[in-house]
């Protein structure tokens, strides 16, 4: 199996040696994964772990920010170190761009770390070749699950496994303009999708722009196409067909296509300007939906724009449809990879990180834990807009957790942008998506 995998990896990192040369290489971020902050984690310190005989020093590749990566260092390091005086923790930060070529690079070569803070779609992928440690295999393993986000702990399922721990989550509210919100003649957040469509028809003669949907993409769609019925996959992420072109899941696009052609969807879905952030802020747009970084970054541009978002805006749960009020989770996991030479170590490091202590010292800059108790006590931080966020986490579904989600995602963005820009009707679009996906699955 070790043979196996450093074969295909070293595959893998040849096939990269001819990409980047070709194309100068690069990697983006997908919407909710943070290559700096944005996320949080929590979990508990299941049951008694043994200290190791020896003294061990494990590799810990993560991305936080400056302003997390302190945290890290100067309390999350010693305290950890104080618990296991026996494991040494070798911290190193690494830059987004190009990481996920130098992971693959790294398993090739026997040079992965031990353990790493890993962008949460990527972790079936890596599950998938190989490279993880299936964790769920490790003492304490139940326990912790139990204590957790559901949402954010199927992001590392792959193949009847889990691949990782999530060690911060994130997700998207609804963001209101408080001043367009008036001019519809509200005063508080709308709660369904039927008050969110009036208050738009309201605004549509003002010139204004009611729902904020602001991508055609699974970062920017799916808590729209959840919240309004549609699914993409049955419960276990093995079929498609039944569900993204269910009767439900052609309703819910078909709304999307219908609101687009009565003027009430953001033109920024299609690309048009203002940019969402932009929008909002001006009150061009009723809503959009967002992460807490939003807030963060916001705040901290207070003085310099003169928009304090606490006072301009109003906060909600996506407006529910005939699906709930569903939104999407991003975030990171912690992965322990195969190769690492003390798994056991590593696996205590992934539990004392997801206990109560570690999470609210990464909660006070704005990370929200997975750890539900640690999350539930971060409403009581003087952080005014978290509330909500952990309120949303409580219905907030992954992006299907597949190896193939990439080709996934393409060929769904793709459907639902043909049906949306009026080039296939919204059935035939989903049913062609499904015997793309289907191909893909099945192989």
């Amino acid at each position: 199996m070790q043979k196996k995998r450093k074969a295909l990896f070293g595959m893998l990192a040849l096939m990269l040696v001819f990409a980047l040369a070709a194309c100068g290489g690069g990697n983006n971020n997908n919407g909710g994964g943070t290559n700096t902050a944005n996320s949080g984690t929590n979990a508990t310190n299941n049951g008694e772990t043994a200290e190791p005989a020896e003294k061990v020093t494990l590799e810990y590749w993560h991305t936080y920010s400056d302003a997390e990566e302190k945290v890290l260092v100067e309390k999350v390091k010693p305290a950890f170190e104080a618990a296991y005086p026996n494991i040494t923790l070798n911290i190193t930060r690494m830059p987004y761009e190009g990481l996920k070529q130098q992971v693959i690079a790294g398993v090739a070569g026997d040079a992965a770390p031990d353990l790493m803070r890993m962008d949460i779609i990527w972790v079936p992928e890596f599950a998938a070749q190989g490279a993880l440690a299936d964790v769920s295999k490790f003492e304490g393993f139940e326990e912790l699950k139990a204590s957790v986000f559901e949402g954010p702990m199927a992001t590392n399922y792959y193949n009847e496994g889990y691949y990782g721990v999530p060690v911060n989550t994130n997700t998207k509210v609804a963001i209101y303009n408080k001043d367009t919100l008036a001019a519809a003649g509200l005063s508080e957040a709308p709660k369904t999708m039927d008050e969110l469509v009036k208050a738009a028809e309201a605004l549509k003669g003002q010139g204004k722009y009611g729902i904020g949907i602001s991508g055609i993409h699974g970062w920017g769609m799916l808590p729209w196409f959840w919240s309004l019925g549609g699914t993409v996959t049955n419960e276990d992420y093995t079929k498609v067909d039944g569900y993204l072109n269910s009767d439900a899941s052609v309703k819910a696009l078909e709304t999307i296509v219908d609101w687009n052609n009565k003027g009430l969807v953001l033109p920024v879905m299609l690309g048009g300007e203002p940019s969402a952030w932009d929008g909002l802020m001006s009150g061009d747009y009723l809503m959009t939906d967002d992460g807490p970084w939003f807030y963060s970054i916001k705040m901290g541009e207070k003085e310099a724009t003169g928009f304090d978002p606490m006072e301009k805006t109003v906060r909600g749960l996506m407006p529910a449809g005939d699906g709930g009020s569903l939104s999407v989770i991003g975030g990171e996991d912690l992965v322990v990879f195969a190769g690492s030479k003390h798994p056991e170590e590593a696996w205590t490091f992934a539990k004392w990180m997801l206990s109560e202590e570690p999470q609210l010292m990464m909660a006070e800059l704005g990370l929200i834990p997975t750890n539900k108790q640690a999350a539930d006590k971060m409403k009581e931080m003087d952080i005014p807009f978290i509330d909500t966020y952990v309120q949303q986490l409580e219905t907030a579904l992954p992006r299907t957790p597949i190896p193939q989600w990439g080709e996934l995602e393409g060929i769904f963005n793709l459907s639902l942008e043909k049906a949306i820009r009026g080039e296939m009707a919204p059935k035939d679009a989903l049913n062609e998506a499904v015997q793309q996906i289907e191909a893909i699955l099945n192989k």
